[in-house]
């Protein structure tokens, strides 16, 4: 930002909830360009505050609605008397503001939330052009991501929580959902907010699209993987990314520390600290003085080596060659060597005290089928 530019004031209605908070965050990490003024919901229960409010706004992103409700006609009256108030305090204030609205896909159904929030969208609209305002309408598809609440914000939200507190998710009907990653959501409005773009329906376009039930069995997958196994699942994809964290964010505080496996015989120990669908294994060993742990080859296996902390030397024979190459590595100076494939390889801890490396592997470790070949270097 040109920092003889003013930043843009932003207000939030709605700041607390889902989308409110990520965006609020998303702010934060651009505050040479946006100060965020605070917004509560108690603002819409009493004029002055609310009048007070958007008089210190340049920018108000209106995410307040009423999603759920026992009575559909109290989320349409709510979310109607929600625009109706800001509008009316808006043009008190007189200031040319830009606002911000977050429609739903849920408008071309036979809804009261999806009408309440077609409505809303026309109501701003009608005030633009009676006023020259600047709005926004942004019709937005199913939003997913950490931290939404169960059973309100987003079925992905529900699924999580039902998983990890072994719950059984229920599914009524399996309809393809298009859908749109909550970080994705708040980089496209913040965005908007910096072009002060005046567009009554800009569309945000998906990113994802799949059946309920895929979902299900992905999240499914992973709580098997992750918490069951420890592994860090199939996230190949962002996607799949964003499904894994969002399961994530659900897991109790005490799922965590979670104690790893050690090996221990005359040569100091060893531990697996990484396995994974899409990076393979990792471990960390600690050897002791004059000990050499390899002499193996491998005829498929990527493999690395990283000496962290101690001094030692990394012998590898091409198979059917003598000449051995040598590397002397310590950990004052951090290098990796990655071992070819036939090649055996050998690494000797040549200092006074233990060696501690990481090892890594782009697969896991299969006793049926180790691609472990032992031949001294």
């Amino acid at each position: 930002m040109n920092p003889n530019m003013k930043k843009i004031k932003v207000g939030i209605t709605g700041q607390p909830g889902f989308v409110g908070t990520h965006l609020f965050n998303y702010l934060n990490l651009f505050k040479n360009d946006f100060e965020i003024v605070p917004c509560q919901d108690s603002f819409f229960s009493s004029d002055a505050l609310l009048d007070e409010f958007v008089t210190s706004c340049d920018t108000i992103v209106h995410l307040a609605a009423m999603n759920r409700h026992g009575d559909p006609n109290v989320i349409y009256s709510t979310n109607i008397k929600l625009v109706s108030q800001l509008i009316a305090s808006i043009q008190k204030s007189g200031k040319e503001i830009h606002v911000i609205f977050s429609s739903s896909t849920q408008e071309s159904l036979n809804n009261l939330y999806g009408q309440s929030k077609l409505k809303g969208r026309e109501l701003f609209i009608e005030w633009a052009n009676t006023t020259k305002g600047i709005f926004t309408g942004l019709v937005i598809p199913n939003v997913f991501g950490p931290f939404g609440v169960p059973f309100y914000n987003s079925v992905v939200s529900t699924f999580s929580y039902q998983i990890i507190n072994n719950l059984q998710p229920k599914i009524d009907v399996d309809n393809k959902l298009e859908l749109i990653y909550v970080g994705e959501l708040v980089a496209e409005i913040v965005q908007a907010i910096r072009a002060r773009i005046s567009n009554y329906e800009l569309r945000i376009e998906p990113r994802y699209s799949a059946k309920v039930t895929e979902i299900l069995d992905i999240l499914k997958s992973f709580t098997e993987d992750y918490i069951v196994k420890d592994t860090i699942p199939n996230i190949s994809e962002p996607f799949y990314v964003h499904l894994f964290n969002t399961l994530r964010s659900y897991l109790p505080v005490d799922h965590f520390p979670r104690k790893l496996k050690v090996n221990t015989d005359n040569r100091g120990y060893l531990f697996e600290f990484l396995r994974s669908r899409n990076l393979g294994q990792g471990y960390f060993s600690l050897t002791k003085p004059g000990i050499t742990r390899g002499n193996h080859y491998h005829t498929r296996k990527i493999e690395r080596f990283c000496v962290v902390s101690g001094e030692a030397v990394i012998k590898l024979r091409k198979i059917g060659a003598t000449e051995v190459i040598q590397y002397n590595v310590n950990g004052e100076e951090p290098c990796f060597i990655d071992m070819p494939i036939y090649y055996t390889h050998n690494i000797t801890n040549t200092g006074q005290g233990e060696l501690c490396t990481i090892f890594w592997a782009n697969e896991f470790f299969n006793s049926d089928d180790p691609d472990t070949f032992f031949e001294e270097v």
